[in-house]
């Protein structure tokens, strides 16, 4: 089966060119399109004056969801469906994503042959937001070696994200938005009661058109869609909605404006056969990436699972963990942290994920019906993982990283005229480590520290364990970021001694 992503199109199958009509020759093709629209608006301006007749507009007033409540209200008109209230309701909270990455000019080129030539394009995706500080769930396609995510909100601003935590997997990423906020949150639905042939409706930036709405069905339920070798989706949404390039990671929704899919991928070749990951997927997704992240940068000491009546419900706590040391028990319901309401354990993750090691978090939390506070303090995560490259990395360096794709490399090595065998991708920077003090990014490619080559996390745990590093030196290390490779020097923690916080 083919599919085609709907960003930039590196991990999509061969698409046949014609289906890509509307989009060729842009050009020529949006200047028309513009022209057609600039005279039509201009014909329906003025024949507005001298045709419509007073009476028959009185009590009508077309809105939009910037229109105010009170002028909804006080002229409610019978165009006013549910599609319009649901769109209205929902597309505050939709984001449109823009970047840039390097794209190979054929299938020949990306293969390696001679004459590669590779070259910066443009692309576009949707996300939504889950968090009122900023944080937006997105298609991981979305944003896969984006080295600058520009986003433009509903009301027209500008402003830029930074990638927070990624699942290629599942094809799931979050971001969070620069600027203080508060920013509105997306309705959020259920997909385990979802109805073959309930209305649906599609949020997205369409070959750029920001929030280009769309409707149609649920056409099927649970289809397991495979895409390559290594990637697949299961349990998907099968819906009629139009998708076009730019939807992905946009919502689906039902009529009541819930968020009930994140649009993923298309039928090449099709008409209407589009679809989506179910909100219950993504969430429980989304929960697990959020508490991987949290738990890399602290530790609290506390699991917990979903209660029928709201809040987290301790199921576990840690011998002589802050939260035990704070009063917390078994049964125990945290209702609130700091001063952010706790209802799901998303909510609970996301409600610690702008705390620092060593702070310390109020908590509310139920015990038999009576409601108590406490203060938890993040401790500082020694590093005891399942994973000991992950753990020295973060000790020692100060980073999380992930290996480059082999996609990643190939477009590197064309861009800088090198010959890297791979590098390391930095998804999370410590705060106070000798990677932060040297302002190493998320988002730079760890290329070598001293004399050796981080081609892999195999080469990084070489690196690490070999005897001159461990014992602390000032070592040099060089990285890439955007199209330029940059080099320092920084003060590696000793792993003789007590470890550095």
């Amino acid at each position: 089966m083919n599919l085609i992503y709907y960003f930039f199109g590196t991990r999509c199958q061969a698409v046949p060119e014609r289906l890509f009509v509307p989009g060729s020759g842009q050009g020529n093709s949006l200047s028309k399109t513009g022209a057609l629209v600039a005279v039509l608006a201009t014909v329906l301006a003025s024949a507005a004056v001298p045709f419509a007749v007073a009476g028959e507009l009185e009590g009508v007033r077309a809105t939009s969801f910037r229109a105010g409540s009170s002028d909804v209200d006080r002229h409610r008109s019978s165009r006013e469906t549910p599609t319009v209230t649901a769109i209205r309701r929902a597309s505050p909270s939709v984001v449109n994503l823009h970047g840039q990455k390097t794209l190979r000019n054929s299938a020949a080129s990306h293969a390696g042959a001679v004459g590669d030539v590779a070259k910066q394009v443009n692309g576009m995706g949707t996300g939504v937001v889950i968090d009122s500080r900023g944080y937006v769930v997105t298609n991981y396609h979305v944003v896969e070696d984006v080295y600058e995510i520009n986003v433009t909100l509903h009301n027209g601003e500008t402003t830029r994200a930074d990638l927070v935590t990624s699942d290629p997997s599942s094809d799931l990423a979050v971001v969070k938005l620069r600027g203080s906020g508060p920013f509105e949150t997306i309705p959020q639905g259920h997909s385990d009661d979802l109805m073959i042939g309930e209305s649906v409706i599609a949020i997205g930036n369409a070959f750029g058109y920001v929030h280009t709405s769309t409707v149609g069905i649920i056409s099927a339920l649970h289809r397991d869609i495979p895409v390559n070798e290594t990637q697949s989706y299961h349990d998907l949404i099968q819906t009629s909605a139009g998708i076009n390039p730019g939807n992905s990671g946009g919502p689906l929704l039902n009529i009541d404006g819930e968020i009930i899919g994140i649009n993923v991928a298309v039928r090449v070749g099709a008409q209407q056969i589009a679809f989506a990951i179910p909100i219950d997927q993504v969430l429980e997704t989304v929960n697990d990436m959020v508490t991987r992240h949290n738990d890399r940068r602290f530790v609290i000491g506390l699991r917990g699972t979903s209660d029928r009546s709201g809040g987290l419900r301790v199921v576990d706590l840690n011998d002589g963990g802050s939260a035990q040391q704070g009063g917390l028990k078994p049964g125990d319901r945290v209702l609130k942290v700091q001063d952010r309401s706790v209802k799901t354990p998303l909510q609970y993750a996301l409600s610690i994920l702008d705390a620092t090691p060593g702070q310390k978090l109020r908590m509310e939390f139920d015990r038999d019906g009576e409601v108590y506070e406490t203060f938890v303090a993040t401790l500082p995560n020694s590093g005891s993982t399942s994973d000991p490259t992950a753990s020295l990395a973060w000790q020692v360096i100060g980073v999380a990283v992930r290996p480059a794709s082999d996609s990643f490399t190939r477009r590197m090595n064309s861009q800088l005229s090198t010959s890297y065998r791979g590098g390391l991708v930095i998804t999370d920077v410590r705060s106070g480590s000798a990677a932060d003090e040297q302002g190493i990014q998320v988002g730079d490619v760890l290329l070598g520290i001293h004399s050796w080559q981080t081609s892999n996390l195999s080469d990084l745990a070489g690196i690490l364990e070999h005897p001159e590093i461990q014992s602390g030196p000032n070592a040099k290390f060089y990285v890439v970021r955007r199209d330029k490779t940059l080099y320092g020097h920084m003060q590696l923690a000793s792993q003789t001694g007590t470890s550095r916080r």
